[in-house]
């Protein structure tokens, strides 16, 4: 049975002021092609794709046991149509333990859950000298541990530190196995982030975080991501990095992308919550270990994109930051952008952005947020 919707509607060549119908696909879209939306218009957008997502709703994926389809229904409720659940620094037990239950979520999505594609392995091969909010349980790559681990849940993206032993190579086949290595929790050199990106690196995990910082004699990962990089992630949540930081890298970065790096804290109250073995506090605004240092954090990417739009970004600029850039790094080139064929992941939002409409595959999802 075919859905219609009608609006402006954000399609990659542009506005059209009309409808769209679909099925678990998009049909057709209809209507004609305006130059903007006007201040009345509902704006229907290609779904949020969220490569950084650690829990939502209560729940972890370090967790296991159905914790990932409790995340996936909190992060569809913000428009977030497609995802990777992302893991955290631990010893390997736990990290299977966690795996054993995407695996599981990505054979059948939860109804009215976001599209888990895969993993986001965020750690255990990082430097232990830039941890951010991740438990000391380093240790170096190893084909082994890795084939072990994406046996379990497809590995999509791994983040990896590149300037230690043995990591350089391991960026190669990485690239070779179809897993995009990313740069991260890194105290690497800019020649370090130079050699990664030149082995496959396809790009930087929360940009400026955990990673070493721009000097102009010392230009670090920082440097080498705008420099260089044609991706990378960074969390506009408006806490982690300065919106004036955020404006620099887009643009020096072309397909720069939002990811939440969200935890079990998002879409609930502020109270105590907790980050794989770590426990953290949500309160103003954000997440914390309790020795202040900043844990992910509690955005969302409904609230990711409107941060955007406060900081001057138009619409259709933001729409590509937080689903078409995100989708093109995976190559889910049917994912993150409205076009016949694509798969039916839109979001609707009233002329005040807010959330309105939300399909996942053409699902419709309740947006009544318990």
């Amino acid at each position: 049975m075919q859905n219609q919707l009608t609006g402006c509607i954000l399609t990659p060549e542009g506005w059209v002021k009309g409808s769209i119908s679909f099925d678990t696909r998009i049909v057709a879209i209809e209507g004609e092609e305006v130059p903007a939306p006007s201040p009345a218009d509902a704006l229907v957008l290609p779904g949020f794709v969220d490569l950084h997502v650690h829990g939502g709703g209560g729940a972890d994926v370090m967790d296991g046991e159905g914790a990932i389809d409790v995340l996936a229904r909190t992060h569809a409720r913000h428009g977030t149509t497609s995802l990777l659940a992302t893991t955290m620094t631990a010893r390997r037990p736990e990290i299977e333990h966690a795996l054993r239950d995407v695996g599981r979520a990505m054979r059948s999505r939860a109804e009215g859950g976001a599209r888990v594609l895969g993993v986001h392995l965020e750690g255990p091969f990082i430097n232990p000298g830039r941890l951010g909010a991740q438990p000391n349980d380093c240790r170096p790559a190893t084909p082994e541990e890795l084939g072990a681990l994406n046996a379990l849940a497809t590995i999509r993206v791994l983040t990896i530190a590149p300037e230690l032993a043995g990591h350089l190579d391991f960026i190669r086949q990485l690239k070779v196995a179809g897993i995009v290595p990313q740069i991260g929790h890194s105290n690497g050199s800019y020649e370090d982030g130079v050699a990664a990106l030149d082995a496959g690196a396809g790009g930087f995990t929360h940009l400026f975080n955990a990673m070493s910082e721009l000097h102009h004699r010392k230009p670090g990962m920082v440097g080498a991501a705008l420099a260089h990089a044609e991706y990378a992630e960074i969390i506009p949540d408006l806490l982690h990095v300065h919106p004036g930081a955020i404006r620099a890298a887009k643009r020096a970065i072309p397909k720069l992308y939002c990811v939440t790096d969200s935890t079990s804290g998002a879409g609930m109250p502020d109270g105590e919550y907790h980050l794989g073995s770590q426990r953290v506090t949500r309160c103003m605004g954000g997440v914390r270990l309790a020795d202040g240092t900043l844990a992910g954090s509690v955005l969302t990417m409904d609230q990711a994109f409107r941060n955007l739009l406060s900081i001057g970004i138009p619409i259709d600029e933001a729409a590509r930051h937080v689903s078409t850039f995100p989708a093109d790094y995976l190559g889910e080139f049917e994912r993150g952008r409205l076009q016949p064929v694509a798969y039916a992941d839109i979001v609707v939002m009233s002329p005040q952005m807010h959330l309105t409409h939300v399909f996942v595959e053409g699902e419709a999802i309740n947006l009544c947020h318990h």
